[in-house]
């Protein structure tokens, strides 16, 4: 079985800022939602993939980068965690509390979202179950039916991609695309081969 890889997924909406108490909110997991990932495949996170996903330690950064301190982290999503998570029909909801007060990385966060500078969300996540449609085909459709667990959600000033296309396709995330389409379509061969045998 292969390794499996933290993936990133971006979206360029629903982020918002509530001035009055110094929270972000916004939508990081969208179902439903059909994406076009660095041309190699569609993706699409069906409903219920978050069903059984590990959300005990998730951290609330800027632009996934872990070497700066998070902004916000839910442990257990408990009533102490500053960023709660919420799993609905429409996908994962956030609500990071962020020190405005006390942290200037926070306070310029919280800035840039409220007027409208940052309105991307994106979030690192591990795959649990999957399918493949159209495997054989040069561009098919990955429909994402589990993930395993999602490590962090961030709030992204480029996102790459929206709703529906990548914008900037990054490096890292051409080569999880690439890899992710191989490694489905070796277990393929592998399963047609093993049939063959018997």
């Amino acid at each position: 079985m292969a390794k499996q890889e933290l993936e990133r997924r971006s979206y360029d909406f629903d982020v918002n800022a509530d001035v009055e108490e110094g929270h972000v909110v916004g939508l990081a997991v969208v179902y439903g939602q059909r994406a076009n990932i660095g041309g190699c495949f569609d993706e699409i996170i069906e409903p219920g993939a978050l069903d059984n996903t590990d959300l005990k330690d998730v951290r609330f950064l800027v632009n996934h980068d872990f070497s700066r301190i998070p902004l916000a982290r839910s442990r257990n999503n408990n009533g102490n965690s500053t960023l709660q998570l919420t799993v609905d029909e429409r996908g994962l909801l956030i609500d990071a509390e962020l020190d405005i007060e006390h942290n200037k990385d926070a306070e310029a966060l919280h800035s840039a979202v409220k007027r409208g500078d940052i309105s991307g969300m994106s979030f690192g996540f591990i795959v649990g179950d999957e399918e493949w449609d159209d495997i054989d085909t040069d561009h098919p459709t990955r429909r994402i039916l589990s993930i395993s667990s999602i490590i962090e959600v961030s709030a992204v000033t480029f996102p790459a991609y929206d709703d529906t296309d990548i914008k900037t396709r990054g490096s890292e995330t051409l080569e999880n695309a690439r890899l992710a389409l191989d490694s489905a379509r070796e277990t393929r061969d592998n399963s047609l081969d093993s049939e063959l045998q018997l």
